[in-house]
């Protein structure tokens, strides 16, 4: 299950800026990241271990598409998350706006566990001056596991104090129709080393009480090409 994106795309944003041109035709850009631990939504993936992930990116006008991938551990056969992305941004009226799709699909997984799922994706953001809001939406028809229907709602906020650095955090609210409904939050800092190097520490949290879902900061490694 994939960051949510508005934490990790104000550091991708932060080194992308100053590189970002208006070229014709498809573009490709390539991350990778060390991460001490990998929190989706405020539950750990990797069972509170280190985790190293990458994708790939290919935009083409408004258009864009992409893969993921992750090591995971479910304390399973499960070996890792790779997810199959795609979508249209625009913008109108000063706001960026983004639609899109998500598959995550689970390597080696038990027969029978049904953790491979689609989500689907509205999101809006506005920036005023060195202030970005943002706001996004996920829906599944048929989520991770047990669940069936399930939304993900969240709001987002990122800041550039100075040259090189990016303050964001996110508060999201995970509506589920089997396990209970949740509220998770997160807060960070990013650094850019250079332009396609950069650091982020940041803290995570929910409102349920559980070992993998407890209070915990992550610190990560990205790197940008």
């Amino acid at each position: 299950m994939r960051t949510a994106l508005a934490c990790a795309a104000a550091a991708a944003a932060l080194l992308a800026a100053s590189s970002a041109s208006a070229q014709d035709g498809p573009q490709i850009a390539w991350n990778v990241g060390l991460f001490s631990d990998y929190v989706f939504r405020g539950y750990s993936q990797t069972d509170e271990e280190a985790a190293i992930q990458g994708g790939v990116d290919l935009t083409a006008g408004s258009f864009y598409a992409g893969a993921w991938a992750s090591n995971v551990d479910f304390g399973d056969d499960t070996e890792a998350e790779v997810d199959l992305y795609g979508g249209f941004r625009t913008e109108t009226g000063g706001v960026a706006v983004d639609f899109g799709v998500v598959a995550y699909l689970y390597v080696e997984a038990p027969d029978g566990a049904d953790y491979d799922y689609v989500e689907f994706k509205a999101a809006a953001s506005r920036a005023v001056g060195p202030v970005t809001v943002g706001a996004v939406v996920f829906y599944s028809p048929d989520f991770f596991g047990l669940d069936e229907e399930a939304t993900y709602v969240e709001g987002n906020l990122a800041f550039t104090p100075a040259d090189k650095w990016t303050v964001s955090g996110a508060v999201g609210y995970q509506a589920l129709d089997v396990n209970d409904d949740y509220t998770t939050w997160n807060a960070g800092v990013a650094y850019a080393l250079t332009d396609n190097v950069a650091i982020d520490v940041r803290y995570h949290d929910t409102d349920v009480d559980g070992p993998l879902s407890e209070d915990r900061f992550v610190g990560a490694l990205k790197f940008f090409f």
